[in-house]
């Protein structure tokens, strides 16, 4: 006959209770051992209370006397004087200027006309009357009078073109820009010249010198200086 175990002898039995309890136990004791304090019975390790009473000194209390502050200035007021009167004073009566119907009117010869304030100098591009080349005095408009005088500078370019012996050669060869002023007589003056050699700019400065006389530009009918600029190339074939 196989013999019964007996419950109440389970070694097994509520164990997980016997854990639960184990470890609030060790925790508890964990608790305390991190939070347990000690205090000194005795205040011999404070050394601050213990101050030989022969080092202590007296402070010395210094008084010092502050100078009195500046008394303060007062200034006299000045003697005012009454002084007569030497002469009697005319008063100046000013009358008003207004006009009405019974103000004269000046006469149109009286006033005074200011001239116009005419430039100088002013450019082709801009003059009322251009310069008038020899030869284009026909030309009925203004602008047919400007074309006429381009023409016939590039005629007279082409005319008294001649390449320079030293720049042919040499190989030079490039454009020159040339810019003059059509004087208030006609004639022309005040050349300047840029070109990549100096043989080229005197050739350059050379034809337009032997430009005829012209016909001034004009503004309002004044003669005026007229500046003019025209590129002239050199090319060697």
């Amino acid at each position: 006959m196989k013999p019964k175990k007996n419950p109440q002898l389970d070694v097994r039995r509520n164990s997980l209770l016997y854990f639960f309890v184990g470890m609030t136990l060790v925790l508890l004791m964990a608790y305390l051992a991190l939070e347990w304090k000690t205090y000194y019975k005795a205040d011999s390790w404070d050394v601050s209370q213990k101050i030989d009473e022969e080092l202590i000194e007296d402070a010395t209390i210094l008084k010092i006397k502050l100078p009195d502050p500046p008394k303060p200035k007062i200034r006299t007021p000045p003697k005012i004087e009454v002084a007569e009167d030497d002469e009697d004073v005319v008063e100046t009566v000013i009358e008003p200027n207004d006009v009405d119907q019974d103000t004269k009117v000046a006469d149109v010869e009286d006033v005074a006309v200011a001239e116009d304030d005419i430039p100088e100098e002013i450019p082709f591009v801009l003059i009322e009357n251009a310069p008038v080349f020899p030869g284009c005095e026909q030309e009925k408009t203004e602008e047919d009078k400007r074309t006429c005088f381009q023409e016939q500078m590039l005629k007279h370019i082409r005319k008294n073109f001649r390449y320079p012996e030293i720049a042919q050669e040499m190989g030079l060869q490039g454009r020159v820009s040339v810019i003059f002023t059509v004087q208030k007589d006609g004639s022309i003056g005040n050349v300047r010249l840029k070109g990549p050699h100096e043989s080229l700019e005197k050739e350059a400065a050379r034809i337009i010198f032997k430009l005829p006389k012209l016909q001034p530009g004009k503004q309002r009918g004044t003669p005026v200086k007229v500046p003019y600029s025209i590129p002239i190339t050199f090319k060697l074939n």
